[in-house]
């Protein structure tokens, strides 16, 4: 499995549309609850995000690489979790 890595902002509606994503996929896909998901919000952790190249979030990085920047669809967030736990 690959690592995920999220930024996220508290507040922010695409967030929050994501990560409800992300728990439907968990309730259809219960081996998609075994992935390495780390969530960081940028406004508590700013020395963690100014080291990743992105400007709107949700952004999801993949394995170290950038995957998907600003607002997420459910789909997109389907096709992460596949690629991700598929290695």
């Amino acid at each position: 499995m690959k690592k995920i890595l999220m930024f996220v902002m508290e507040g922010c509606p695409y967030c929050a549309n994501a990560r409800s994503y992300m728990q439907e996929l968990f309730d259809e896909h219960p081996e998609y609850r075994d992935l390495d998901i780390e969530i960081i919000d940028e406004v508590q952790h700013p020395d963690i995000a100014e080291r990743y190249d992105y400007y709107y979030v949700p952004t999801y990085y993949l394995d170290g690489k950038k995957f998907h920047e600003g607002a997420a669809s459910r789909e997109m967030v389907a096709d992460l979790f596949q690629k991700a736990y598929e290695g």
